[in-house]
């Protein structure tokens, strides 16, 4: 049997389906190791691989834009900036006494709060979730890209709005640089 054959036998649906479930899985997955990591390193990494799931996710929901924003924006310029920022920050002296790396001291350690507070959001968006009408369950899909519908929209109808939001990043980070800027001795 050639590959071709193997191809032609292979359920479209079936492909689909597994894949969806691999990125929902490294996406939970990276979240999960994200919730119970001390390592502040590590911690920038598994949200790397939770932010790249998610991408995943947007690629089987028809949101092309929003998968290549997800990558170029939270992936390749905040998380990247999150990890110089912890490698290159000074550690404070509680820390420089501790002999684990990178470990978040609290001093305290109760998460009778934090489970409560988690579980009554699960319990929310969970009844959230099987009260919602989904109209989009049993249509076909458009395939065809958003690039260019958004990028018409943004320079037309929402131009103002584009450029004060880059006015205000650039704010942030003329900001940034300032606080960042070393102190002359």
């Amino acid at each position: 049997m050639s590959i071709e054959d193997l191809l032609k036998n292979i359920d479209r649906q079936l492909v689909t389906q597994i894949a969806f479930f691999v990125f929902a899985f490294i996406t939970v997955g990276g979240a999960l190791y994200l919730l119970f990591t001390r390592n502040v390193l590590y911690a920038a990494y598994s949200l790397l691989v939770t932010l790249l799931g998610v991408a995943g996710l947007y690629v089987f929901a028809g949101a092309d834009f929003l998968a290549v924003s997800q990558i170029m924006i939270y992936v390749g310029g905040i998380l990247i900036l999150m990890i110089f920022g912890i490698m290159l920050t000074n550690k404070k002296k509680e820390q420089q006494k501790s002999d684990q790396l990178n470990k978040i001291l609290v001093s305290h350690h109760n998460r009778f709060w934090v489970v409560l507070v988690a579980g009554a959001l699960f319990l929310g968006f969970l009844k959230v979730i099987f009260e919602a009408n989904f109209h989009i369950i049993g249509k076909n899909m458009h395939e065809g890209t958003t690039v260019k519908k958004i990028g018409v929209e943004l320079m037309t109808n929402y131009v103002f709005a584009f450029e004060i939001i880059g006015l205000l990043l650039l704010a942030a980070l003329i900001g940034a640089a300032y606080i960042a800027k070393k102190e002359k001795i």
